[in-house]
């Protein structure tokens, strides 16, 4: 972090500010405890800036630092900001009395994911009767790994698909820019993952901007038929879901 002087108070607050959001970030990958030097060493920082900085975090609860090994990791915090936005988050609440009718009609695992940077974030869900006993809770993919993430990816503004694909591996960057049209231009995509395959639609606000997307999570060796029939109860859901919150 390079140091300002008395007059540029304004400038080192925003530094400050944006060195602590990255240092979360970096806390948010890799091992859930992380050493000082290494979050200096990747963030780029000094290691007397991050220890401030952390020592903050800490105070807040936003990060929590491991009593034996002295390993710093995102804090309870977090969790508990999260669920204050995402409770107050429109379209999730919008999206919520169909996301039980659509398990039971569609016979599958329903979720809604939003478009976090350069990540797709799973944020609600209900299980399907094929869910088994070790559900998977929280879920983050990259943003183009996806179905979800794609039809998001596709109807972002220019600057978002700019920032998404200079994030992406090389292989993921490449069939986006390849594929970004024809994502656009669907009513829903189907990936295969794992046996298993996602299909997603985009829930849109009156502006035909994306607010976020229902995804159904099909059992293996579903066929692009049964992913259509899906598609389309999804399709109605989301479209039901964007004009009440378009109206609220």
């Amino acid at each position: 972090m390079v140091e300002v002087g008395a007059g540029s108070e304004a400038r080192g607050t925003l530094g400050t500010v944006r060195n602590a959001v990255l240092l979360l970030e970096l806390l948010s990958e890799g091992p859930a405890h992380q050493q000082l030097t290494d979050l200096a060493e990747r963030s780029g920082l000094s290691v007397p800036t991050v220890h401030r900085l952390l020592r903050s975090l800490v105070l807040a609860d936003l990060v929590e630092q491991d009593s034996r090994s002295a390993r710093y990791g995102l804090g309870p915090g977090v969790t508990r900001l999260s669920h204050r936005y995402l409770a107050r988050l429109p379209v999730l609440s919008g999206l919520s009395p169909y996301l039980l009718p659509l398990r039971d009609t569609i016979g599958a695992t329903v979720q809604v994911a939003l478009l976090v940077r350069g990540s797709v974030v799973y944020v609600d869900r209900v299980d399907g009767a094929g869910g088994g006993i070790y559900r998977e809770n929280h879920r983050v993919a990259g943003a183009l790994e996806t179905a979800a993430g794609r039809v998001l990816a596709a109807a972002a503004d220019e600057e978002t698909w700019r920032q998404l694909t200079a994030a992406a591996a090389p292989a993921d960057r490449k069939t986006a820019e390849a594929e970004r049209d024809t994502w656009r231009a669907a009513g829903y995509l189907f990936t295969r993952a794992a046996g298993s395959g996602e299909v997603a639609v985009p829930v849109l606000d009156n502006q035909a901007r994306p607010l976020a997307a229902l995804a159904s999570t099909l059992q293996p060796g579903a066929t692009p038929e049964q992913a259509e029939q899906a598609a389309a109860h999804l399709s109605r859901a989301a479209h039901a879901a964007g004009r009440a919150v378009g109206h609220g």
